[in-house]
């Protein structure tokens, strides 16, 4: 059985025109709640990167697997073999429609070095402190972005200093982060390497 991902279930029915632009909101909040429900068995049964593919891809991210360049949408066409194989080095969530309650799905990851959180309506501080607290996340994180997202503020921005292997951080287009220097200040004296770029207005 073939599983329609968020991008998928949209075109269809866009296409069919099904929803009423005014019954189509509630509609979309309750699937993407559904996409972030969190199955622990799943977890079990395939391995957390698996699971967490699985999830991202659902939600319309894209993930890029160790030893591979390319970026991997489909949730149709993630890749089968033995469990294990393949681990999640690149998240790409751009657009998509992660929630807070699907963050479960990062603890087991051990390999991710890249996190891109742009354009998603759902990333808020709640979502920064969580990623902030996972252990495996704290030791592989090296680069990250968070753009255009517009429920994160200092406060979660502020979070990401326990990210301890972080080097790179890209901010953009957060109209809720107002103390700019302050807020850097404190992510420079917790990560002295960290190289932060800034395109906030």
């Amino acid at each position: 059985m073939r599983l329609l991902s968020k991008p998928a279930l949209q075109a269809v029915l866009s296409s069919q025109k099904t929803l009423s632009h005014e019954g189509s909101r509630p509609f979309w909040g309750w699937l993407n709640a559904v996409f972030n429900k969190v199955d622990y068995e799943r977890i079990k049964a395939v391995g957390p990167d698996r699971a967490a593919a699985e999830w991202l891809t659902r939600c319309g991210a894209k993930v890029r697997f160790q030893g591979f360049d390319r970026w991997q949408h489909d949730y149709n066409g993630l890749p089968t073999g033995p469990l294990g194989r393949y681990k999640i080095q690149g998240i790409d969530a751009t657009d998509s429609c992660i929630m807070y309650k699907g963050f479960d799905h990062l603890d087991g990851l051990e390999h991710v070095e890249e996190l891109k959180l742009n354009k998603s309506m759902y990333i808020e501080d709640a979502c920064l402190e969580r990623i902030s607290t996972i252990e495996n996340l704290q030791a592989s994180l090296y680069k990250m972005e968070v753009v255009s997202c517009g429920n994160v503020t200092d406060k979660g921005v502020i979070a990401l200093h326990k990210l301890r292997s972080l080097e790179h951080l890209y901010l953009s287009d957060l109209p809720g982060v107002v103390e700019k220097e302050k807020t850097v200040e404190r992510l420079q004296t917790a990560l002295p390497g960290l190289d932060i770029e800034l395109d906030l207005v």
